[in-house]
């Protein structure tokens, strides 16, 4: 059994805390590749991954999510990348497909030595005219839902350890 991909999504942990350090491109590169395999519903491949590493750009988004939550702190916590995931509303599974995309993001940065973390309001954001604008910039016609942000950087603390799972997480029948 190899129990080296059970061993990364067990130690993977939300990063609050970034250095503004760009990470590689390849690593970047690896990490939104392997968000491309996520499953999806009939294999319809609905979700789409935006690798904001303009400065500009991703300090946008940070406003944005700002004012959807009502602060004007930076929601990124400073991380120098955000991939932005969105689907096809068109595609019944959109929502879950995308889900599965951000696990990969996630598992796949910490696979490559990154931290991570999932921001919501994705969905509020693309929902609005300047959400709709960036996806017109990015090439992107149509019905898009915002699922997620996956900010990724070099963290700047230690990860606090996993809380015991609680005991009736799985229940056998």
């Amino acid at each position: 059994m190899n129990t080296a991909a059970l061993e990364n999504m067990k130690t993977r942990r939300s990063c609050r805390v970034f250095s503004d350090r760009m990470p590689e491109r390849e690593l970047v590169e690896a990490i939104c590749e392997a968000g491309t395999y996520a499953p999806t519903g009939h294999g319809r491949q609905s979700p789409v991954i935006l690798a904001v590493t303009d400065r500009a750009l991703r300090d946008r988004l940070s406003r944005m999510n700002a004012a959807i939550m009502g602060t004007e702190g930076d929601p990124f916590y400073g991380a120098p990348v955000v991939l932005v995931v969105v689907a096809d509303r068109s595609v019944v599974t959109a929502e879950y497909d995308g889900c599965c995309v951000m696990a990969n993001l996630l598992n796949a940065a910490h696979a490559v030595g990154l931290d991570s973390c999932w921001i919501h309001r994705a969905k509020e954001e693309f929902e609005s005219a300047e959400g709709k604008e960036i996806l017109r910039a990015a090439g992107l016609e149509g019905d898009y839902v915002g699922i997620g942000h996956c900010i990724v950087g070099y963290g700047m603390q230690k990860p606090t350890p996993a809380r015991p799972r609680k005991a009736d997480y799985v229940r056998w029948m």
